[in-house]
This record gives structure tokens, C-alpha cells and sequence, in this order.
């Protein structure tokens, strides 16, 4: 069985930049105010990003969104042919949290049994690979492979019809 990615998308170009320290609490001059003062302190340095960090991680949420809907277009017009579900290359934001960058879906490229058969698994392999928004240059590689595919089974297809015609008799027309 002949495999090949499609979805391949690259990892973008959002680059981790490290959040800034966080400004020192000013300590209080009670007792109590020094306790709400330090609880204060201990929540601000942990749920605190900078605006850089935040922005971030609001690039890295958007193409994590992007990437999922890419694969998942892929593996809905795959169906039988995707042979895995959808794998993601991830980057790590400021808040710790992974975020999905890249990603493929392996399908099953191989011919049919038949010039028939070939077609059509061609024509879902096409679908599937052009299948996202935005498909990617990977995407698009697939997709005129498998349209050589279907060219070639079409070719197949042809030549079969032409020997199994019989040779029709020369005639001339002599009524023109």
C-alpha cells in the first residue's frame, strides 16, 4: 500500500517570545494588608502574561484553530482512504499550554485493482487533498499526482476499448 501526507501544513512562523518578569508588589504597612498583599502577589505571578505573551498566545489559538480545520477537511473527504487520523507538530505557548502548528493526514494512494477503480479512488485522492480552504503546496502535489493517476487509468481504459473494437471496414461516401 502506497501512503502519502496531505495537510502538510509547515509550522507558521509565530515564534515564542518570553513574557516579561512581573512587576514587584509593593508590600504593605499592616499586617493584613501584607497577607492580601502577598496572596495578591502569588495569583499576579502565575495568571499575569505580558501584553507580548498574550498576544502570543492568541496568534498561536488562531492557527491551532486553522491547522484542526485543515486536517479535519482532509480526513472528511478521505474516508476510507485516510489510513490515520490527523497528526499535529506543536509549539508550547508562554501559558504552557500546547499549541497544534502543523499537521498531516497519511491516506492510501495506491491504484485499484481495476483502471475503474483507480479513477475513482484518483478522484477522492484529488478531493481530499484540495478539500481545506486554503490548501497547502503539499496539499496541491497530492492532488496533480492523483490526477496523473486518473489520466493514466483513463489511458488504460482507452486503449482497452480501442483493441477490443473491431477494425470496421473502409467506406467511401460517394454521395457528397
Amino acid at each position: 500500500m502506497n501512503g502519502m501526507s496531505i495537510g502538510a501544513l509547515s509550522p507558521s512562523s509565530i515564534t515564542a517570545t518570553p513574557a516579561r518578569d512581573v512587576p514587584p508588589v509593593q508590600v504593605a504597612s499592616s499586617p493584613a494588608a501584607a497577607g492580601q498583599a502577598t496572596a495578591s502577589a502569588s495569583a499576579a505571578s502565575t495568571t499575569q502574561l505580558s501584553q507580548e505573551a498574550l498576544a502570543l498566545i492568541d496568534q498561536l489559538k488562531s492557527r491551532d484553530l486553522e491547522v484542526r480545520q485543515h486536517e479535519q477537511a482532509h480526513m472528511a473527504a478521505a474516508g476510507g482512504l485516510a489510513t490515520s487520523g490527523a497528526s499535529y507538530t506543536y509549539q508550547r505557548g508562554p501559558n504552557g499550554v500546547s499549541y497544534a502548528i502543523g499537521g498531516e493526514v497519511n491516506i492510501d494512494t495506491s491504484p485499484g485493482a481495476t483502471p475503474e477503480e483507480t479513477i475513482q479512488r484518483a478522484r477522492t485522492i484529488q478531493a481530499a487533498a484540495l478539500a481545506p480552504a486554503e490548501p497547502s503546496g503539499a496539499d496541491r502535489a497530492v492532488a496533480a499526482q492523483a490526477q496523473q493517476m486518473e489520466a493514466q487509468a483513463r489511458a488504460e481504459l482507452a486503449q482497452r476499448a480501442y483493441q477490443n473494437e473491431p477494425a470496421a471496414a473502409p467506406t467511401l461516401n460517394t454521395y457528397a
